[in-house]
């Protein structure tokens, strides 16, 4: 089923490749929250993005993550931990599919809470839409598109998510540049209906 770039939820549980492709354009960042969007983590997702250790870190990756810092100390990027029931949910647990926990505490997070979980993983993605409303579960690209389509962002701006994006080395400019066409189809033919 095609993203629909004229819908978006605003309150979203990012996991973590979400949190960092958010944050690798401070064009698309700014631009969302000045719009009223919230993205929130759980305490797992907070774990893995500023306290797991890694083999290597790339200059990129501790800018990403200094960006992650500051946003939080302003406030955004709030943190939440799981109930028991959260982390029992056996429908999630059953269903696994060799996601971490990150994904699977977002995934859980965001169906108690009932708001959108935003995840740029495809197999996150897939296992969400069976268990949340389809509707709910959202991409970096889909966010981007609404952007786009709600004139949000301009045609120029694309230009610059697309640079800032990857300047850090991002790996989604592919669907960032699919759902722009989309989203400028979808507001022309919004336009021709009415």
């Amino acid at each position: 089923m095609p993203v629909d770039p004229s819908e978006f939820h605003k309150l979203n549980v990012t996991d973590t490749c979400a949190v960092w492709n958010i944050l690798s354009s401070k064009t698309l960042y700014e631009t969302a929250k000045a719009v009223g969007c919230n993205f929130s983590v759980t305490r797992f997702v907070y774990y893995e993005c500023l306290l797991k250790r890694r083999s290597k870190m790339e200059i990129t990756d501790q800018e990403l993550r200094s960006r992650l810092v500051a946003e939080r100390e302003k406030g955004q990027f709030r943190e939440y931990h799981l109930e028991i029931a959260d982390l029992q949910d056996v429908e999630i647990l059953e269903k696994r599919r060799n996601l971490g926990m990150g994904e699977l505490s977002s995934i859980a997070f965001a169906r108690r809470t009932r708001q959108a979980f935003i995840t740029d993983d495809q197999g996150a993605r897939k296992l969400a839409s069976e268990v949340m409303e389809h509707r709910k579960v959202q991409t970096t690209p889909h966010l981007f598109g609404w952007l786009i389509y709600n004139s949000f962002l301009s045609d120029r701006d694309k230009d610059v998510v697309l640079q800032e994006h990857l300047e850090v080395k991002g790996d989604i400019s592919k669907y960032l540049q699919e759902i722009y066409e989309r989203a400028l189809l979808y507001r022309l033919n919004s336009r021709k209906q009415h």
